[in-house]
């Protein structure tokens, strides 16, 4: 065991933010803390490392045993270039190096025991360069710097005037270059894109130390963990597996929790019940019993409500009116920054309902092409055009739409201003903002407030359209499951960026990927991305290789073609789902109209108008044919 807490509670101003949290970790574990935001997970890689003290518990750390943090703090200052910044992370490294090359330089001009002494300083020098792996520093250092997306025009950059995002890749850097035997990193993959998120998820597989990491990057959990630690109301429970064995393991334990809650519910109801009826006997030996009953309840420990799935955000996306079939069109567009081109002479078409996301690197112009879709940038050549009755909704990564001098009722209530306050107050509190949250001014919110800010006027929109710019960014990963969830309902269409390949796994049916100033397009979701880029980026031999073997080849094509009938019987799924819960809604609408319509024939004033009691009676029975229609749509979908 390398790493150890023990019974660690903390409050911040009494509310309580861990309570008796316990586990330990093994050496060369890969661990995660997981749990939604603001449950302490930041708090307790702090306790962890001294940088918060607890309010009671222990933290044991094996003897000799070197941590490094990175935390998600950007205002870290550096002084000189990148390349000299990753350098000087291991100055002791370059202090033997230099201390050989002075030995060196003075091996011809000494003689005798002058030489002899030099020659044995040089030897032991060596030893020592070699010990700390000091031959292969440089190559590590150029590695882990292309390995998290630093270019050649890079390394020359005044690393103090980088971006918060490349800051924290430059310390991201720092730490691996470190190679402590504890390795604790809070949201690492923020702020890189695939290839880099790749890169790291291979670096960390391999690393030699022990790694505790708090992410919501579930894809990232899935590849590099094998334990899970979860905050969850304050408390702590260990899971062993990646993120995928974790979800399955808590649905049993939320399953078992929820069972033994309404149990016990059932039976304080029950012995309430029966206390109750001692009582009313009004005698002295039911009264008796009565008494000791109530003092039996009040030893029990009650339990708690276990967290329910949707007890958190509520997001109901729903177009106001049906696009045309063409939604969007983008022809022979171009865009270049000065010397620099994006893209050239691409073409896109998206049809009414598709889930299409756009994938590629870093700084090659994906949320440059939902400017120019919102008309917020121009292209330089071609064209893009919005099908018929296409209603736009955008969610901007940035949250420039949203006004920092503004309150958030003030934001909803101005670009909404038929809501009344209930209404405003309701959708806010859908959204976790609730008593004198909503007076908050909105440049005082974190990302993840302004996050959940944006989607809540993404649902009133009620576009047909969804352009969504990393719509995950800042969200904690039930937020995100629920958003997924509300996107796979919606019966629009979406357009997105994202670096979430778990979102993308879940939501897209179509992905672009932008390289090289190209668009190539897999129709397919994440997964399928992955296996056909593969096969679309290998190099002529293997390709050669696997033509040869006829087999092999019948194989893949036949995998891809199960790929593509399992895609399209989803499809198919989601449809007659979306088919379903349209006839159920009608059928409870007409049923509704009918009941309306007898109370109003019951009407004392319209029970003596034999015209206005037929015209009701006709629409009663215009909808119970209806009516029957649905029930048999009803049917039919639901056998299928």
């Amino acid at each position: 065991m390398i790493l150890s807490v023990q019974n660690i509670s903390k409050s911040y101003n009494e509310v309580p933010v861990l309570k008796g949290a316990s586990f330990h970790i093994e050496e060369h574990d890969r661990a995660a803390i997981v749990g939604p935001n603001g449950c302490g997970k930041t708090t307790l890689i702090k306790i962890i490392v001294g940088a918060v003290s607890s309010d009671s518990g222990a933290v044991a750390i094996s003897k000799d045993t070197t941590v490094g943090y990175l935390e998600q703090d950007v205002s870290t200052r550096f002084t000189g270039t990148v390349m000299d910044v990753l350098l000087h992370t291991r100055q002791d490294i370059l202090d033997v190096e230099s201390e050989m090359e002075k030995a060196a330089a003075l091996t011809h001009a000494l003689s005798g025991e002058e030489l002899t002494r030099n020659v044995d300083l040089l030897s032991s020098l060596r030893e020592k360069y070699e010990a700390m792996d000091g031959y292969s520093y440089r190559s590590r250092v150029n590695g882990i710097y292309k390995g998290l997306g630093f270019t050649d025009s890079d390394a020359g950059r005044e690393a103090d005037n980088l971006s918060g995002g490349e800051k924290m890749r430059v310390k991201l850097a720092q730490i691996l270059l470190n190679a402590p035997d504890i390795l604790i990193m809070d949201e690492p993959t923020n702020h890189l894109d695939m290839s880099s998120l790749e890169w790291l998820e291979n670096y960390l597989k391999n690393y030699p130390g022990t790694l505790l990491v708090v992410s919501h990057d579930r894809y990232f959990l899935d590849r590099v963990v094998n334990k899970i630690i979860e905050i969850d109301m304050c408390e702590v429970m260990t899971f062993n597996g990646n993120y995928s064995d974790y979800a399955v393991k808590k649905e049993a334990v939320r399953t078992e929790r929820m069972n033994a809650y309404l149990n016990q519910q059932a039976d304080i109801k029950h012995q309430e019940e029966v206390i109750r009826k001692l009582q009313s006997y009004n005698r002295e030996k039911s009264i008796k019993r009565a008494e000791s009953r109530k003092k039996m309840l009040a030893k029990m420990t009650v339990l708690e409500k276990p967290r329910e799935y949707n007890d958190a955000m509520k997001i109901v996306l729903e177009p106001c009116i049906e696009s045309g079939k063409d939604v969007l069109s983008i022809r022979s567009v171009s865009k270049s920054f000065g010397s620099r081109v994006l893209f050239a002479d691409q073409n896109i078409e998206i049809k009414r309902g598709e889930h299409v996301a756009i994938i590629g690197d870093n700084g090659t112009g994906k949320t440059t092409l939902l400017k120019m879709i919102n008309g917020l940038e121009l292209p330089d050549a071609g064209e893009i055009i919005l099908g018929t009755k296409v209603h736009v909704a955008y969610y901007d990564q940035e949250h420039h739409v949203l006004n920092d001098d503004k309150t958030l009722f003030q934001e909803i209530s101005d670009t909404y201003p038929k809501m009344t306050e209930t209404e405003i107050r309701n959708t806010l509190a859908a959204f976790l903002f609730t008593g004198d949250d909503v007076f908050k001014q909105i440049g005082t919110l974190s990302g993840g407030e302004k996050g959940r800010l944006s989607l809540a006027k993404l649902m009133l929109s009620e576009a047909n359209l969804l352009i969504l710019d990393e719509p995950t960014n800042h969200l904690d990963i039930t937020s995100r499951e629920i958003l997924e969830d509300a996107i796979n309902h919606y019966t629009g269409t979406v357009l997105y960026v994202s670096h979430d390949r778990y979102f993308i796994d879940r939501t897209a049916e179509r992905i672009f990927e932008l390289s090289g100033c190209n668009f190539t397009c897999y129709e397919g979701d994440y997964t399928y991305y992955l296996y056909k880029s593969v096969e679309l980026k290998g190099d002529a031999p293997a390709a050669a290789n696997i033509g040869a073997a006829g087999s092999d080849s019948a194989s893949a094509s036949a995998g891809a073609a199960d790929y593509q009938a399992q895609k399209k019987a989803a499809a198919e799924k989601r449809k007659r789902e979306n088919e379903l819960k349209k006839c159920e809604e009608e059928i409870e609408r007409l049923e509704n109209e009918n009941s309306d319509l007898e109370d109003r024939m019951s009407d004392p004033a319209i029970a003596v108008n034999s015209v206005k009691l037929q015209e009701l009676s006709n629409q009663i029975e215009a909808n119970n044919n209806k009516l029957s229609e649905l029930m048999e749509l009803w049917e039919s979908l639901s056998e299928d």
